[in-house]
């Protein structure tokens, strides 16, 4: 984020191709994420041709979540939660996951897709890192 003083009370940020009063800025950024929560995932297998799961995959290989003992993620700027159903799905019975996000559309996703599928294993937690 470039931000730039331009006086007292008069600091600015770039959005897009636009200048905003870095007032405005957050709230902006999460209107876009309310509107495309729904469809977030499809767009990064557009926007990335589907090199997004390579790098999800590599993430998982990496961390290597253990099966056989206990085993806590946090999974920061988680949204959807598609990180961390694969730690999940990687690491045993004993791994728990906490997904922290800052907009409450994306989690609410995130907690829709979970539902039923992970029990206690997972909690979605609105916050701002």
């Amino acid at each position: 984020m470039t931000v730039v003083d331009e006086g007292p009370g008069r600091d600015t940020a770039d959005f897009g191709f636009e200048r905003v009063a870095l007032s405005e800025k957050q709230g902006r950024v999460d209107s876009v994420f309310h509107s495309v929560a729904r469809r977030y995932d499809l767009m990064n297998d557009l926007m990335s041709a589907g090199l997004h799961r390579a790098w999800k995959a590599q993430l998982i290989a990496m961390l290597r979540p253990p099966k056989s003992r206990p085993f806590a993620h946090l999974d920061v700027a988680g949204g959807t939660g598609d990180v961390a159903f694969r730690v999940l799905e990687a690491g045993g019975s004993a791994t728990q996951v906490t997904v922290l996000d800052i907009n409450e559309s994306m989690l609410r996703v995130g907690a829709e897709r979970a539902a039923g599928r992970y029990g206690e294993r997972i909690g979605f937690v609105t916050g701002n890192a």
